[in-house]
């Protein structure tokens, strides 16, 4: 078997200026309109921030599944993901904003505001909360990557039996960690709601971009070596049919949640709807119907839309783009709940974090053979291709 190697790319340090660029002009721009309005500009961030450290986490899980299942597709899209998991240590401090604006963010954290759950929900717990998530993330991380980067330097069959045994107690940490994760970040900006599959919602709502985002990343190198050896149009429709399957996991999570909390009719669990379904938010919930679960499930439905990557590209990158409108559509409405608001630090706030994160993530990419050397599944692979 040939060895994998890196891809014949010569622009990587091209692609790290243009995200670079991106993310210094949005976050420049962010920090002149903070001066102005400070309380818009941290609502900004925090959607943003949970939308790219979303994409993180859900690689996280992904590789983590793909360890477990095996598979080809994973082989096309595993560098992918350990790239994206090696931004977390960026995420970190990029969480710092937030950590030092909660009275801007969440009503709890203020000490002139009743705080009925004050046992909980206080920013010394808050805090340590996140610090434990963050340290589990990393931690998970590590291991992984660092198994991996061995199993490119050694033929040995120990690194990935390691990297299998932690991934499965690691996918019952990622959803514990998640399922408080999604409280505190998100659910606790409205202190009065509560939802008990919100948890599992957001942990969907997190591998679907992810997802979505190595499968463009993906068809875009995939046709040139080393991917294009393995990549070919059975690989693709796999993959197609992974992310209708997420795309139609997270349609039903999100018609259960609503089902049972209409179904039930109490005050203090369908304010999250009210709130969405009037003052012109309602339209943004009608466009992520159509465009994040009824046209992706449409046009996954087609074979000859699968096993063309050119195709299956912009489809994936619908539905990465729509994550962040359903990302959007989940904070914004707690702080504008009569209107739709769309500030321009929103968008700012995203190309920033995001610009930033892509220099962060292309940098980590190009470090490592985009086809992991000494994989037992590879050779397997190669032959069929």
């Amino acid at each position: 078997m040939n060895t994998p190697r890196q891809l014949d790319w010569p622009n990587w340090q091209l692609l790290q200026r243009i995200a670079l660029s991106v993310g210094c002009a949005g976050l420049v721009l962010c920090a002149a309109g903070a001066i102005f309005e400070p309380q818009q500009f941290f609502h900004s961030y925090l959607s943003a921030f949970t939308s790219w450290a979303g994409i993180a986490l859900g690689s996280l899980a992904l590789w983590m599944i793909h360890n477990l299942t095996g598979g080809s597709w994973g082989l096309v899209l595993r560098r992918f993901l350990e790239a994206a998991t090696r931004t977390l240590p960026l995420l970190v401090l990029a969480f710092l904003p937030v950590a030092f604006a909660l009275p801007h963010i969440y009503s709890w954290a203020d000490i002139h505001e009743h705080n009925p759950r004050a046992h909980y929900l206080n920013v010394p717990f808050f805090l340590a909360r996140t610090g434990f998530y963050f340290a589990a993330w990393l931690m998970l991380a590590f291991f992984l990557n660092r198994w991996s980067a061995q199993q490119d330097r050694i033929s040995d069959p120990r690194p990935a039996l390691r990297m299998q045994a932690l991934s499965g107690p690691g996918l019952a940490i990622y959803g514990l960690t998640m399922t408080f994760t999604a409280v505190d970040w998100i659910m606790s900006l409205d202190p009065s709601w509560s939802s008990t599959i919100f948890g599992a919602l957001v942990a969907t709502g997190q591998m679907l971009p992810a997802l979505g985002l190595a499968i463009a990343l993906a068809t875009w190198f995939g046709t040139r070596p080393p991917l294009a050896e393995i990549a070919t149009p059975d690989v693709w429709n796999d993959l197609g049919n992974l992310l209708l399957t997420f795309v139609m996991l997270w349609a039903y999570m999100m018609f259960s949640q609503l089902l049972i909390i209409w179904s039930g009719n109490l005050p203090e669990e369908i304010s999250f709807y009210v709130i969405r379904s009037e003052g012109g938010w309602q339209w943004v919930g009608v466009m992520l119907a159509i465009f994040y679960f009824a046209l992706p499930l449409v046009l996954l439905l087609s074979r000859d839309i699968k096993r063309k990557p050119e195709r299956l590209r912009i489809v994936a990158l619908a539905v990465v783009g729509m994550s962040f409108v359903h990302q959007f559509w989940m904070i914004a409405p707690v702080f504008s709940p009569r209107r739709f608001y769309l500030h321009w630090m929103d968008v700012t706030a995203l190309a920033g974090l995001g610009g930033f994160w892509f220099s962060y993530f292309f940098w980590q990419l190009q470090a490592r053979p985009l086809l992991p050397v000494h994989e037992p599944a590879l050779e397997e692979a190669m032959s069929h291709a």
